[in-house]
């Protein structure tokens, strides 16, 4: 089951688990899909892989399955510009 991480490394932008717009990397790296195209260049800068868009998570599931709560923000070169 996917982590559904809250937020973008790079931006701190909000990426809600029931919305579109979140990308992720085969490790669950998680970004904006703007931080993704524009800033990293569609490769994650802590694997080097591929970016796909995250799917969504509906909030009538979120008792159940949890989106994760753990707000993770990375010094990337990138992102300070």
């Amino acid at each position: 089951m996917l982590l559904m991480k809250p937020n973008c490394e790079c931006c701190d932008r909000d990426l809600p688990a029931d919305q579109p717009g979140a990308m992720v990397c085969s490790f669950e790296c998680t970004f904006c899909a703007d931080c993704a195209e524009h800033k990293l260049g569609g490769a994650c800068p802590n694997c080097g892989g591929d970016f796909t868009a995250r799917p969504t998570r509906r909030a009538a599931l979120w008792k159940a399955f949890p989106p994760s709560a753990e707000r993770v923000v990375k010094a990337h070169t990138p992102c300070a510009a």
